[in-house]
C-alpha cells in the first residue's frame, strides 16, 4: 500500500448487487488503487433482513484490502441497523471506515469526511423509514473540519452539491466545498458526471447497480471510466 492517496475507484449505489460487488472487488485488486469510495445506497430495498443484507455487503467491502470509505444512501434505513454492522464488520476489517456524519485517515495526511442520506433544505432528520437531514444538520456534523485546515480533504456525499449540472443539489454542500476546498467530493447521481466546483473536482462515479465505477487520479485530476459488467 502507497504512502500516499493518489488512485482512488470511486462507485456508487451498490443497492444490495452481490455479485456485482464481487466483480468490483476483484477488479479493484487489478487496478493499482490506494483506496476506494462508495456513496449512496448499500443494500437493496427488497425483503432481505436489513442487518443480514449489510452484514454481507460489509463482508465483501472487506476483501478490497485497501482503505475503504463509504457513506448510505437515503434507502439504507433505519440507521440504527447500519451503525450496528458497519462498527462490528470494522472492527474485523480494519481498513474499512464508515464516515457517515464523521472523518477517517487515508494514506498520506487526508481526511475523510461524509454525510449520507438525503439532505434538503427544510424538515427534520430522519432516521427510520429513510435518512434524511436537513442542512443545518450537516453543516453541525461537519463543523470539526475547521480543526483539520492541515490535511487534505476527500468529501463524500449521497447528495450532490446545488449546481447546474445536477438536479435537486444540495447549497449546503455547495458551501462546505467553496469553504474547505477539498481535492475531491465523490456524490451519488443516477448518470456519470464530473465538474469543477470551486477548486475541487467533485465526481458522480457511475452506479455499481449498473456495473460502473470510476478511477480519479488525484495529482493529474484524471478520471477513467469503467465498468464490472
Amino acid at each position: 500500500m502507497r504512502k500516499h492517496t493518489r488512485r482512488v475507484l470511486a462507485t456508487s449505489h451498490i443497492a444490495g448487487q452481490l455479485d456485482l460487488l464481487d466483480r468490483l472487488v476483484e477488479t479493484a485488486s487489478e487496478l493499482d488503487v490506494d483506496s476506494v469510495m462508495i456513496v449512496g445506497d448499500l443494500v437493496g430495498t427488497g425483503g432481505v433482513h436489513r442487518a443480514d443484507a449489510y452484514r454481507e455487503v460489509f463482508g465483501k467491502l472487506g476483501a478490497l484490502r485497501v482503505p475503504t470509505f463509504f457513506v448510505p444512501g437515503a434507502h439504507d434505513a433505519p440507521l440504527d441497523d447500519y451503525l450496528r454492522e458497519a462498527y462490528n464488520l470494522e472492527l474485523t476489517f480494519p481498513m474499512l471506515h464508515g464516515v457517515h456524519g464523521t472523518l477517517a485517515f487515508a494514506p498520506g495526511h487526508v481526511a475523510v469526511l461524509g454525510m449520507g442520506g438525503e439532505i434538503g433544505q427544510t424538515g427534520g432528520r430522519e432516521e427510520r423509514e429513510r435518512l434524511y437531514y436537513p442542512e443545518w444538520a450537516v453543516e453541525y456534523v461537519l463543523k470539526v473540519l475547521d480543526e483539520l485546515k492541515d490535511y487534505e480533504k476527500i468529501f463524500l456525499f449521497a447528495t450532490p452539491p446545488a449546481h447546474k449540472d445536477w438536479d435537486g443539489g444540495s447549497q449546503a454542500i455547495t458551501t462546505l466545498i467553496n469553504t474547505f476546498a477539498p481535492t475531491l467530493v465523490v456524490v451519488d447521481a443516477p448518470r456519470r458526471h464530473h465538474a469543477e466546483v470551486g477548486t475541487s473536482l467533485v465526481v458522480a462515479p457511475g452506479r455499481l447497480s449498473e456495473g460502473d465505477f470510476s478511477i480519479v487520479d488525484l495529482r493529474r485530476r484524471k478520471i477513467e471510466a469503467g465498468n464490472v459488467r
